[in-house]
């Protein structure tokens, strides 16, 4: 068997999905073996090499998809890309309602311009065909149905008890699965290993009315309380040390966070202008220099933090010519 695809534990396999010309490298699926029916969780884009590998890794395990169900952590397309290719007539696709919407082809992309005008990246030149967005351009194919989960739901996978876990955050409906028996997390781009999941707003910067990095941070207590003696990750390395890696994200943020009130100081910006001036792990010269999608996932990353301070009632934000600035309060 190929380094791509690794026995974790029992009947629990890790499948690497590479992610050609992507910073991440590749989309952690993990496939659990049951008795009457598997688990796959997790597919990579939908493109070729992600489809080759998955195709691979099926013939490896030697599965069949009609006795596989489908559990989706988040919408994000390197998680949920291949769902439509994979899902077969028995097939249930376990996922959060807005990644549920967003398969049944019940979502848009119609504040994206709007998200473009308020936060500053169209006063800078910024433009963008929304078509190549990787979460667009990769996204799974239209699927009929899905099996909405919530909070503490329970899937029962061969000896394995998952509970569901909503972690919002990362994403509007993020959710984890954990194992309390052999004390397992699959954690999706909640908690990751090396790198940090991208944070963002979910909306447009005027109008939205929910913290996500607050409450990112407050979920990273709940997985807290949790015990955990490995993390499957939805990317890079398992995690051994739960609670020092959440610590490290946390005092991560809370550097972010003091880092962006030194950038605005007593001044008033945008958050494209606070992301340009932000440290990011990129080789790019300049803020110029960066390629569209990481500006904007940078752009995200800043206005998740602003919100979050404008939530904490330490910066207020006003709307100047359709253009959102941030300022101490």
């Amino acid at each position: 068997m190929n380094k791509e695809i690794k026995e974790i534990f029992k009947n629990i396999y890790k499948i690497e999905i590479p992610l050609p010309q992507n910073p991440l490298k590749a989309t952690n699926s993990y496939f659990i073996s049951g008795t009457e029916r598997n688990l796959l969780i997790d597919t990579g884009f939908n493109q070729p090499e992600c489809r080759q590998a998955m195709d691979e890794a099926r013939r490896k395990l030697g599965f069949s998809l009609d006795r596989t169900d489908l559990f989706v952590t988040h919408v994000h397309g390197d998680h949920c890309g291949l769902v439509g290719y994979l899902a077969e007539p028995k097939t249930k696709v376990y996922c959060g309602d807005y990644c549920a919407q967003a398969l049944m082809g019940k979502h848009d992309w119609d504040q994206f311009e709007a998200l473009i005008m308020e936060s500053g990246l169209k006063a800078q030149g910024f433009s963008y065909d929304v078509s190549v967005h990787p979460g667009n351009k990769y996204a799974s194919t239209i699927i009929p149905h899905a099996e909405i989960v919530e909070d503490g739901d329970i899937l029962q996978v061969g000896n394995f008890t998952f509970h569901c876990i909503l972690t919002t955050g990362h994403a509007p409906d993020h959710f984890c699965l954990y194992e309390p028996q052999h004390e397992i997390l699959f954690s999706g781009d909640h908690i990751l290993g090396k790198i940090t999941p991208n944070n963002t707003i979910w909306g447009t910067p005027w109008s939205i009315n929910v913290d996500y990095l607050g409450t990112y941070l407050e979920n990273l207590e709940k997985i807290k309380a949790l015990e955990i003696k490995t993390v499957l990750p939805g990317h890079r390395d398992l995690i051994t040390n739960c609670n020092g890696r959440i610590e490290e994200l946390k005092n991560h943020h809370q550097r972010r966070l003091q880092h962006i009130l030194d950038i605005i100081g007593d001044g008033k910006m945008t958050g494209a202008q606070v992301a340009s001036l932000m440290k990011w792990d990129i080789r790019a010269n300049s803020w110029d220099d960066f390629p569209p999608a990481q500006k904007l996932f940078a752009t995200g990353e800043a206005l998740a933090h602003l919100t979050h301070l404008v939530f904490q009632d330490v910066l207020v934000k006003e709307l100047m010519d359709g253009v959102v600035y941030y300022r101490e309060a």
